[in-house]
């Protein structure tokens, strides 16, 4: 008996310690994602005070100049700077992303409570039409939608946001019946407790995870969504600096001034990259299978 209890607590101690190096790893890479997230995050909020030159400022003389020291990414057609463009540009593509993200997380969110908590005819309408979104092709109906709308970042955000938010809506839901008929909360309802203050101390807290998640990954999908309306001319139009419509209006540079067009499009692949990670790195802290 005392070697069977001796073993048992050595495997214990050893589920224990590979736990910890998990949560330990799992902290250490949220730092670094985290970090570099925000400096692109910082790169976009400081970008008219740290560009080099005037990106929208045109020197002939220099136009399609290869990559030097005086300019890091070459200029374009025009002889405008392509790292300024480029850090200027971070600022329409990086705010209008966080936008769109938030602004769908909070509408779905919202719908999503609604429909778990009352039910009845009101959830049957809503997910109803949040079925009928679903079943269209997400950019094939935003293409629409920002075609009919006219071009432009605001009619990009609308119509990739009126695709977008019934997936929240749909886990929003989903977690709110699982919360509702709990244990715990059918003690609050019977308590007295109010609804507002059910759903604002209860539901909304404990549905975050899921919720938050799912909208740092969305972040890498909308920036590339919105980068290819932007390229497709559904989005940002030029002169604008943005990432999608300058590689869209440098396409006709790709074969004899690559850079061009590369600069603008690995600023959208590391943007992509830092956030994609930084999402798969919450979604492992926060799964739950990890505290097996």
């Amino acid at each position: 008996m005392k070697i069977k209890k001796r073993t048992e607590n050595v495997n214990n101690n050893r589920q224990r310690l590979i736990f910890r190096g998990k949560i330990n790893k799992s902290n250490t890479s949220l730092i670094i994602w985290l970090i570099f997230a925000l400096l692109i995050v910082l790169i976009a909020v400081l970008a008219d005070v740290i560009v080099p030159y005037d990106p929208y400022e045109q020197n002939l003389s220099i136009a399609k100049a290869s990559p030097s020291l005086a300019h890091p990414f070459g200029t374009d057609r025009y002889g405008r700077d392509m790292l300024s463009r480029v850090i200027v540009g971070s600022k329409t593509s990086i705010y209008s992303t966080l936008l769109l993200v938030v602004g769908i997380t909070v509408i779905g969110t919202i719908v999503g409570i609604i429909c778990g908590w009352n039910g009845k005819k009101l959830d049957t309408i809503l997910m109803r039409i949040s079925d009928i979104f679903l079943a269209f092709p997400g950019l094939v109906f935003a293409l629409a939608v920002a075609a009919v709308m006219g071009g432009g970042v605001q009619n990009a955000v609308i119509a990739l946001g009126a695709i977008s938010w019934p997936k929240y809506a749909r886990i929003a839901r989903s977690q709110t019946l699982a919360q509702k008929e709990s244990l715990y909360m059918r003690a609050e309802i019977l308590s007295g407790c109010s609804t507002g203050k059910l759903i604002l101390k209860h539901i909304l807290p404990n549905i975050t995870g899921p919720i938050l998640v799912t909208a740092m990954l969305d972040i890498g999908t909308m920036m590339m969504e919105l980068a290819g309306l932007s390229f497709l001319g559904l989005g940002a139009k030029p002169p604008v600096a943005e990432w999608g419509s300058m590689m869209s209006d440098t396409r006709n540079l790709l074969t004899t001034h690559p850079w061009v067009t590369f600069a603008p499009g690995i600023a959208i692949f590391l943007s992509v990259m830092v956030f994609n990670l930084l999402g798969d790195t919450v979604r492992d802290l926060l799964d739950p299978r990890n505290e097996r």
